[in-house]
């Protein structure tokens, strides 16, 4: 039987921390945050020296493997972000900042801070158009919440809303719309789908013009209890959905207008990081620290709602 995979070192040892950062950040050696030199690069390792930190034989500046990324100038051990970061790409329904405070030790202003830095890592650029192989993507929206204090409000005019395309058996991408109307939703489908691509909706009047766009429009009519008709179907689509939604709702409970977009690019991350396709919890968490590059978040909190 192997160890549990939370007794490794990087998890509660500063040191294997940075040497695992600095694996993944630098395969191939150590290059300069602030020139981007490659060569000349050098360790200081002498005893006025804090661990980890590296000089640049080009600008002349020092540096380590934090600067530049969302970790830069945080007080808190390196080993906490990493373990961190672990946690809430293992945890597919998310892991709110109350349980992180709870699990790292930390007060729970410094954990609504780190989870927010994560997500920022998460951030990945897109790949391409989807769809590019003329396969199918399906596109559908959701809402969340209440945009007002009136929750008896009928109807969806009061929730926020989210769009999300889903290539099937690869990736997806979400956005937060002000609201769902051909005029929101037609620029982002144009802009990350391939028009090679066949896109699936229901029979929402939304896509239909947009549709014409592409090398298929296939509809599924769900107020006639239809739900799947060969391979035109959204049902990939909503069951993201269902996983976003058991998030917001059993993890995070609140989540503010302010910061949906940033909930639901986790749970994209997530998703296009599922074992499915062939990823563990390990390259998962791997992913995201690679994504730490160049992304800074300096905001204070301004509310508690998560």
């Amino acid at each position: 039987m192997s160890d549990a995979i939370l007794t490794d070192k990087r998890f509660h040892d500063d040191d294997a921390a940075r040497e695992h950062l600095e694996a993944l950040r630098w395969p191939d050696g150590a290059v300069c945050p602030h020139c981007g030199g490659a060569d000349r690069q050098s360790k200081l390792e002498g005893e006025s020296h804090r661990p980890g930190l590296y000089f640049c034989g080009h600008c002349r500046k020092q540096y380590t493997v934090t600067v530049g990324t969302v970790f830069e100038r945080s007080k808190i051990p390196l080993h906490k972000w990493v373990l961190a970061t672990h946690l809430i790409c293992s945890s597919k329904k998310g892991m709110s900042a109350h349980q992180l405070h709870r699990t790292l030790g930390v007060t729970y202003k410094t954990a609504w801070f780190m989870t927010h830095r994560i997500r920022e890592a998460m951030n990945v650029e897109v790949s391409g158009p989807l769809g590019s192989d003329g396969g199918p993507v399906e596109v559908d929206e959701t809402y969340w919440g209440n945009t007002d204090k009136n929750n008896g409000k009928r109807g969806y005019a009061h929730k926020m809303k989210i769009v999300s395309l889903v290539e099937r058996n690869g990736e997806k991408r979400s956005y937060h719309v002000a609201n769902v109307t051909a005029k929101t939703v037609t620029p982002i489908l144009r802009k990350q789908m391939s028009e090679k691509a066949r896109l699936m909706t229901d029979e929402s009047s939304v896509y239909t013009k947009v549709g014409r766009e592409f090398a298929q429009h296939g509809v599924v009519n769900h107020s006639a209890g239809e739900y799947a008709n060969g391979d035109k179907t959204t049902n990939t689509v909503e069951s993201s959905f269902a996983i976003l939604k058991r998030g917001l709702y059993g993890t995070f409970h609140h989540v503010s207008e302010k910061h949906l977009q940033r909930y639901a690019t986790e749970f994209d991350f997530r998703w296009n990081t599922r074992a499915k396709l062939g990823f563990s919890d390990t390259d998962r968490a791997n992913a995201a620290l690679k994504g730490i590059t160049g992304k800074r978040l300096t905001y204070r909190r301004t509310h508690s709602f998560l």
